[in-house]
């Protein structure tokens, strides 16, 4: 069973496309460089629960993301 991460991405873990054990999600957010972003705003969902309340840790990853998007063009 796949560790606990993106349950959407749980169900691909279990069909084996992501045997090593590591979320395939998680592992894509650590290579774009934006894995504190993602914290952040993970710790502020987790402890706020309403994203409406975590939009600065929102932009933040937004903002990081596409800044990594627009480098790899």
């Amino acid at each position: 069973m796949a560790k606990a991460g993106h349950a959407w991405s749980r169900a691909a873990a279990e069909q084996g496309e992501a045997e090593e054990g590591e979320d395939p999600l998680d592992a894509m957010i650590a290579r774009s460089g934006c894995l504190e972003q993602h914290r952040q705003l993970q710790e502020c969902m987790a402890e706020r629960r309403d994203w409406r309340h975590c939009q600065a840790e929102l932009r933040a990853f937004g903002t990081c993301m596409a800044q990594r998007q627009q480098q790899h063009r």
